[in-house]
């Protein structure tokens, strides 16, 4: 039951519940440790997992021309820092049984003929073994392969009109003149990381008051169950703000990622944020019985927002459904705003549709969750 109070008692009675919040969960070494610790180590194992650069890919070749033209091609290979050679086993056989068992990543297998073919103007045929369980790796190794084998044509046509060309194209990539990839995946992870951290922690937070009996002894005291709530909420915000500034100062001198936007803008969308995990941890913890049946919730919530945010894949990768389905998603939304003002600098004025969102996300969100928790403490 609530008590009306004038204004100075409601602030005070808030404040004193906020110190109290904060001095436990300083002595939760759990809570601590989802706090500072895991944000950290995740955007250190996101942040180099998560490239699609592929390096040192095993390489066998086996040379039957032995010509400079067939060790020109695999020097071309090699000195990129793409493919390692490796020994081959010096039959096809041998080198295609070293491929199947991923033993070797790629087998080029050069004709006896091809200096010859290639001097008489025909075109030489290179064999190229690749290993397709792996997909992703197998398609990067069959780019540069055909890459490398296309520039070295250009370099044999010199002296013919071939080689002279009509259009030249010149390319700029904006914002990303490198094509760095942790330039993009970075800010993804800190949306990632922000989000399972807010819902772990609040939801954890709540559930150690359920579990030890202390929530019960706040219902017994002169305060509302509003005040209860903006005491879990105000403190985890603060030591969430923390965690944001100490995920930016590693993405930018761990993964020199440039910071082109607000800084202020930034941690106000990042506040939204905060608020949108509180929120689903609020409620994760009001539907959960325990610690542990609050945890496996919070994954089989997490996942889809995570998958569907944009966060670690491009949303355009996915199937149209989901793109659409992804809209409900407030991380997308956080993660569109993340990446314009990390790398665009884009202020508000261009990502007031994204802000609008979130904030309605984080409104929605707060005031079920904080209804749903406070009907149980009435």
């Amino acid at each position: 039951m609530s008590i009306r109070l004038p204004f100075h008692n409601y602030r005070h009675q808030v404040r004193a519940l906020v110190i109290k919040e904060l001095r436990q969960i300083m002595r939760d070494r759990q809570l601590i440790f989802l706090l500072f610790f895991m944000p950290v180590l995740q955007l250190f194992l996101y942040g180099f997992a998560l490239s699609p650069e592929v390096e040192h890919l095993r390489l066998g070749v086996i040379d039957n021309a032995s010509s400079p033209i067939s060790r020109q091609i695999v020097a071309a290979l090699v000195n990129n820092g793409v493919f390692d050679l490796n020994p081959s086993g010096g039959t096809q056989a041998t080198l295609s049984k070293k491929v199947e068992d991923g033993r070797l990543e790629a087998g080029i297998i050069m004709p006896p003929d091809l200096e010859r073919v290639v001097k008489q103007g025909g075109p030489g045929t290179i064999q190229v073994l690749l290993d397709g369980v792996d997909a992703n790796t197998a398609g990067i190794a069959y780019g540069f392969i055909s890459q490398i084998v296309a520039t070295f044509n250009r370099e044999l046509v010199t002296g013919s009109q071939i080689s002279r060309e009509l259009v030249s194209p010149q390319i700029t990539f904006a914002y990303n003149p490198g094509l760095i990839s942790s330039w993009f995946f970075v800010p993804g992870v800190i949306a990632l990381v922000l989000n399972l951290v807010s819902t772990l922690v609040s939801s954890a937070a709540v559930i150690r008051e359920k579990d030890s009996g202390t929530l019960e002894q706040l219902l017994m005291t002169p305060v509302s169950s509003l005040q209860i709530l903006l005491a879990k909420i105000i403190p985890l915000s603060i030591l969430l703000m923390i965690t944001v500034m100490v995920c930016l100062l590693v993405s930018t001198f761990v993964f020199h990622v440039p910071f082109r936007g607000s800084f202020f803008l930034f941690l106000f969308v990042s506040f939204l944020a905060i608020l949108v995990g509180i929120s689903i941890g609020i409620a994760l913890a009001a539907f959960s019985q325990n610690q542990r049946q609050s945890l496996l919730t919070s994954f089989f919530v997490n996942l889809p927002v995570i998958q569907l945010s944009g966060a670690v894949a491009p949303l355009e990768s996915i199937p149209e459904l989901f793109q659409w389905i992804s809209l409900l998603d407030p991380l997308r939304y956080y993660v569109n705003c993340v990446r314009a003002i990390i790398l665009k600098g884009a202020g508000l004025e261009a990502i007031w549709p994204d802000v609008l969102a979130l904030t309605a996300f984080a409104i929605i969100l707060l005031t079920l969750s904080t209804s749903k928790f406070g009907r149980q403490l009435a």
